[in-house]
């Protein structure tokens, strides 16, 4: 049966480093070989490139957009966003709130995106997510 799993910043962050962490190259790439579709969601793409352009890091953001070539991304869509802004609110309603009230929450946006697209979503950061998606630690996912 093919998985979806969606990355989140930290574990996408690991592998677009010119040089990746290779513990978490090896674990993507034995996903890719057993048919699981590896899925790197918009807003992770983001939140990443936008530190990497900051930073003037012209091999990772080279190396980012090799990956996008290889695995399956995800854009944002109006769907998604209205997703994310229930996943928002309700997460406010029941006393969590993820940052500023008038911040934009890319937690939630990730959550909605991988909700979008029946995926788990792999990170180190498991209860970042819990509250409204499916969300396992990278090591968890084999």
């Amino acid at each position: 049966m093919t998985r979806c799993i969606i990355l989140d910043t930290g574990a996408l962050g690991k592998i677009a480093h010119p040089r990746p962490n290779p513990e978490v190259a090896d674990w993507l790439w034995k996903l890719v070989a057993s048919g699981d579709l590896v899925i790197i969601p918009e807003i992770a793409d983001y939140e990443l490139r936008r530190n990497m352009l900051l930073g003037g890091m012209a091999s990772s953001l080279n190396r980012l957009d090799e990956l996008k070539d290889l695995l399956l991304y995800m854009p944002l869509t109006t769907r998604v966003m209205l997703k994310a802004a229930e996943f928002w609110a309700a997460a406010r309603k029941q006393g969590k709130p993820r940052g500023a009230a008038d911040a934009l929450d890319g937690d939630a946006i990730l959550a909605a995106q991988a909700y979008e697209a029946g995926a788990v979503i792999a990170t180190e950061n498991v209860s970042h997510f819990s509250w409204f998606a499916e969300a396992k630690h990278r090591r968890e996912i084999e």
